[in-house]
């Protein structure tokens, strides 16, 4: 659901707006109809990567010039 909102009554409930938007609501921000900004809520943070952690072994074919065909088809 999005709600579009003036600058004057963001400012007096900016609070009320927050839970709106912490509920997964969007706010549009606007100044004498115009829109200025987007409130959205904030994604959750992805996974940090670690390398190595999916430990395998590359065989020396991996390193070997590929058939001509193969090349062709890329």
């Amino acid at each position: 659901m999005t709600l579009t909102v003036n600058v004057h009554e963001a400012k007096t409930h900016l609070s009320r707006l927050l839970e709106q938007v912490h509920a997964g609501n969007e706010v549009i921000l606007a100044k004498a109809g115009i829109p200025y900004a987007r409130l959205v809520p904030i994604e959750a943070s992805p996974v940090r990567r670690q390398p190595g952690r999916l430990q395998g072994h590359v065989g020396e074919a991996f390193f070997e010039p590929l058939p001509e065909a193969e090349l062709r088809a890329w």
